[in-house]
């Protein structure tokens, strides 16, 4: 391997001192009565929570538990690229490299590593392991702090694993804003791709032609169109002025959990009640790797740089369909997509719909989710 140094998480102390300061002088908002979620992240649930991270949370745990796994950083096409990298217990294991989104990072995958490098000890083959590499996106928690596009994340993801890893093949997985870099790599680098899996496919976004749409894909796009008016606050954010949100997210403890729970609740399949889907620790530890790393900002500005070669980009033509053999597995919390608007978008060979789980599918469902990975992954072995 060119380049790689282990890497361990050890954040210094007077990073969590100071934190424990700004926690303890915490001031929230007050909250129309009875409203809810409605208005965005719900005050007596962000009371309890600010209570749990100030009084109960241990950073140091989920620290050492995080580092039970094989963590990396490499100079990868002159980015510096922090990765776990996991290998398979079964004979001849596919090299898979995962890819997160937002407000996530590569905590998201971390119950399905062990499930894909050594599957006979959750039920499976051990003929069915998976050499695991999961990346920080540039921007995000342990990589360099640098905003890019979908493309530029992908050619890195390409010279990860070939130069870097030394991987010729490989298969690729990812969804949110993973979905696009997964995409992208799948269509730039189709000799060194052998099969992609997404949990979403891509959304409308304008530049398509409506009377070549089916009704199902219409009414997808008008369900799409009708989503971005009542949740897309966020994006419109990030994806034209994410420095001024960054000021808030970099200096308030409570701001950037508001900030990230509020789609963990809304983007989930939690049912009105966060604490039986995602414990309290596992979501401050996603938030503490944007606190102590000060990603908040360069994370969402990755939506600009999305936006910039794409939206405002005049010559913006439709996403182009990837060829490469893909797995779509559609999750009842995330958007309904149908499935001709899933065949345009990519060559589908396996297209399933799971009985329970949303948009952070290998967080929430993992063993759906790694199940279905596996067995899409036979046919390629």
């Amino acid at each position: 391997m060119k380049q790689v140094q282990p890497f361990s998480i050890n954040i210094p102390q007077n990073i969590l001192d100071e934190l424990q300061v700004r926690l303890k002088h915490t001031r929230l908002p007050d909250e129309k009565e009875g409203s809810g979620w409605e208005y965005g992240a719900n005050l007596a649930y962000m009371k309890d929570l600010m209570h749990y991270w100030e009084h109960s949370y241990n950073w140091r745990e989920q620290e050492a538990a995080m580092n039970k796994f094989s963590h990396f950083t490499a100079d990868v096409k002159g980015t510096q690229v922090h990765f776990i990298h996991e290998k398979g217990k079964g004979p001849n294991p596919i090299p898979l490299i995962l890819t997160h989104g937002w407000p996530d990072s590569f905590y998201r995958f971390l119950k399905i590593i062990p499930m894909l490098t050594d599957p006979e000890k959750y039920g499976g083959r051990a003929e069915d392991s998976f050499d695991v590499i999961i990346p920080s996106v540039p921007g995000f928690g342990f990589s360099e702090k640098i905003a890019l596009s979908q493309g530029p994340v992908a050619d890195l993801w390409a010279s990860l694993m070939t130069e870097t890893l030394g991987y010729d093949r490989f298969m690729a997985a990812g969804g949110d804003l993973g979905t696009g870099v997964v995409k992208e790599l799948a269509n730039r680098y189709p000799q060194h791709v052998t099969a992609i899996h997404l949990t979403d496919v891509g959304y409308p976004n304008g530049t398509e032609n409506w009377a070549e749409m089916s009704p199902a894909e219409q009414q997808f796009g008008q369900y799409i169109q009708h989503w971005w008016m009542t949740e897309g606050a966020y994006n419109m954010i990030q994806s034209t002025k994410p420095q001024t949100i960054a000021y808030a997210l970099t200096d308030s403890p409570s701001g950037l959990a508001a900030w990230f729970i509020e789609k963990f609740y809304t983007w989930s399949a939690c049912k009105d009640n966060l604490d039986s889907h995602f414990s309290k620790d596992e979501l401050l530890t996603n938030i503490m790797i944007y606190w102590v790393t000060g990603t908040a900002g360069s994370a969402a500005r990755m939506y600009l740089e999305v936006a910039r070669s794409v939206y405002m980009n005049p010559a913006a033509q439709p996403a182009k369909r990837v060829e490469v053999p893909t797995a779509f597995a559609s999750f009842p919390g995330d958007a309904p997509v149908p499935r001709e608007w899933a065949e345009r978008q990519v060559n589908l060979q396996r297209h399933t719909i799971m009985p329970e789980g949303g948009h952070f599918s290998a967080w929430e469902k993992p063993t759906l989710y790694a199940n279905d990975i596996r067995a899409f992954a036979q046919s390629f072995r």
